[in-house]
């Protein structure tokens, strides 16, 4: 029997995953994956996410403008956040953030709509899922300010080295390791998994991007490849595979709210 998994964070939105979901959710229900969380990346992709939350049972969503969008959010974005985060499968406020490797958007854009979706977050009472990449100063110091409690926060497909896990988990925040993990270069990757407490240990995939070994070379990735990334986690934590994701499955139920029922 295999054991059941949740993806917390992939985009079902994607062009090369929306127009084949039912397929794709399918293979994932085949791997085990029993809840698919797909994240919000803008007003409009969060509304296509809700959309396919409503339509399938085991697909949930999150609703945020990413950095990347950040400088295209328009006048009344968080007004429009706020209402898909009414839906009852709106999990989180998410994803948002800074990435200074990118610089799509102007950092002074980035900071401010990522404060001000922090605040949302904070006022609905939703976690908050965060992007962070070569930002991590300016990513703490905001959450700082927001006066979130970290420990409704998830720093999603983590990549920092120990030293930076180690000031993330003193926030109290979650920690979620993608395909990242599991690539040949990624040693600082995996010593920072094992550094991360059982109950605040999550898995993704981040799909369509960053296919795991040993699929690395299939592309676009899917939720049902978020069992290798447990599968390299359990490996890298000396856990049984089973046991390891059974934790990581009631982290995420617990964390997101997930009615995913026994």
């Amino acid at each position: 029997m295999k054991p059941k998994i949740i993806d917390t964070h992939c985009h079902l939105t994607d062009r090369r995953l929306a127009p084949r979901a039912d397929a794709v959710l399918a293979s994932a229900a085949e791997a085990g994956v029993i809840a698919v969380i797909s994240a919000g990346s803008s007003v409009a992709d969060s509304a296509a996410a809700a959309a396919l939350a409503r339509d399938h049972p085991a697909v949930y969503f999150t609703a945020g403008t990413q950095p990347h969008d950040a400088k295209d959010a328009p006048a009344d974005y968080l007004d429009r956040i706020e209402r898909l985060a009414g839906e009852p499968k709106c999990v989180a406020v998410g994803e948002i953030g800074l990435d200074y490797h990118h610089d799509l958007s102007p950092r002074d854009v980035q900071r401010r709509v990522f404060a001000e979706q922090l605040a949302l977050a904070r006022r609905l009472g939703k976690p908050a899922v965060v992007h962070t990449r070569e930002a991590l100063d300016d990513t703490l110091a905001i959450l700082a300010e927001s006066g979130l409690d970290g420990h409704r926060v998830v720093f999603h497909s983590f990549t920092g080295p120990p030293a930076q896990t180690r000031r993330v988990l003193a926030t109290g925040a979650r920690v979620s390791f993608s395909g990242i993990v599991t690539f040949a270069g990624s040693d600082a990757v995996r010593a920072s998994a094992a550094l991360v407490p059982d109950d605040r240990l999550l898995v993704e995939t981040d799909a369509p991007y960053l296919s795991p070994e040993p699929v690395r070379k299939i592309r676009p990735n899917t939720p049902a490849q978020v069992v290798h990334v447990a599968a390299c986690l359990a490996v890298v934590r000396g856990a049984d595979a089973g046991a390891l994701a059974e934790r990581a499955t009631a982290n995420a139920a617990g964390f997101f709210a997930l009615d995913i029922g026994p």
